[in-house]
C-alpha cells in the first residue's frame, strides 16, 4: 500500500512540471537604442586669432610730372584677431565679422621720374568689416565674405646717401572680398584657412621733407593687397544639437 502511494505521488509530480513551465510568461528582448548622430552647430558668437602673410601691390604716379614712377610689391607678415556672430539655418550659415591685424608689408622700387630715389611703401595695419555667407557639411564650413577694408600705410622716399628724405602716411578705406574653409575639431573650437583681396584704390599723397617738414612732392598712389591667413576660433552661445 505504501509503495502504491509513493508511485502515485511521483506520477503527479511529473505531470505537473510541464503545466507549470507553460504558465511562465515568454521572455521579452529590448532592442538597444539607435546611435544619435551629432550635428556641429555654427551659430553663436565667436572670437579668435589669425596669422599669415600678405602682398600689397603699390604704384606711384608723380603729380607734377604726370608720369608713372613705377610699381612694387610690399610683402611680409600679418597677425591679429577677429570677432563675429553667425546664424545657421539647416546647412546655410550667415554671419558678420570684424578683424584687425598688425602688418609688416614692405617693398620698394627705383623711381622712374625722380633721379637716384627709391620709393618705398609700408602697410602697418589692416582692418576688415565683412558679412559672410556659407554652407556647412556638419563640422566643415565653406564661406565667402565681403565688405569694407581699412589700411594704415606709410610712404618713404630714400636715397643711398641720406636714407629717408621725404615721407607721408595715410589711412585709406576700400573694399574686401574673400573665401575660407573652416573645420570644427571640438564642440566649440574650429580652425580655418582664409584668403582675402583688398581693393584700396588710388589716393593723392603729399610727401614732406625729413627732417624739415616742408612739402616735397605729390604722388598718386594706387594700392591693393592679398592676404592669406590661418585662423583659430572659439565659439559660444549655441550647443551641439542632435539630428
Amino acid at each position: 500500500m505504501r509503495g502504491m502511494l509513493l508511485g502515485a505521488a511521483t506520477l503527479l509530480a511529473l505531470g505537473a512540471a510541464p503545466a507549470i513551465a507553460a504558465d511562465l510568461p515568454a521572455r521579452t528582448y529590448t532592442k538597444a537604442p539607435a546611435m544619435v548622430a551629432a550635428i556641429y552647430e555654427w551659430g553663436g558668437f565667436y572670437a579668435g586669432l589669425n596669422a599669415g602673410g600678405g602682398s600689397a601691390h603699390s604704384c606711384w604716379t608723380n603729380t607734377a610730372a604726370g608720369a608713372s614712377e613705377g610699381c612694387h610689391n610690399a610683402t611680409g607678415a600679418l597677425a591679429g584677431g577677429q570677432i563675429g556672430y553667425r546664424w545657421q539655418s539647416g546647412g546655410l550659415v550667415f554671419g558678420i565679422e570684424a578683424q584687425g591685424d598688425w602688418a609688416n608689408l614692405k617693398g620698394s622700387n627705383a623711381s622712374q621720374v625722380v633721379a637716384a630715389t627709391t620709393n618705398q611703401t609700408k602697410m602697418n595695419a589692416v582692418g576688415l568689416f565683412t558679412g559672410q555667407a556659407g554652407y556647412a557639411w556638419n563640422n566643415v564650413l565653406w564661406y565667402v565674405k565681403g565688405g569694407a577694408a581699412v589700411t594704415s600705410d606709410k610712404y618713404n622716399g630714400l636715397t643711398a646717401a641720406t636714407g629717408v628724405f621725404d615721407r607721408a602716411s595715410d589711412t585709406r578705406w576700400g573694399g574686401a572680398i574673400g573665401t575660407g574653409i573652416e573645420v570644427g575639431f571640438a564642440p566649440n573650437w574650429s580652425v580655418a584657412a582664409e584668403y582675402d583681396h583688398l581693393f584700396m584704390g588710388n589716393r593723392s599723397v603729399g610727401l614732406t621733407n625729413i627732417p624739415g617738414g616742408a612739402a616735397s612732392r605729390g604722388e598718386t598712389v594706387g594700392l591693393d593687397a592679398d592676404m592669406a591667413t590661418l585662423r583659430v576660433n572659439y565659439r559660444w552661445g549655441g550647443p551641439v544639437v542632435a539630428k
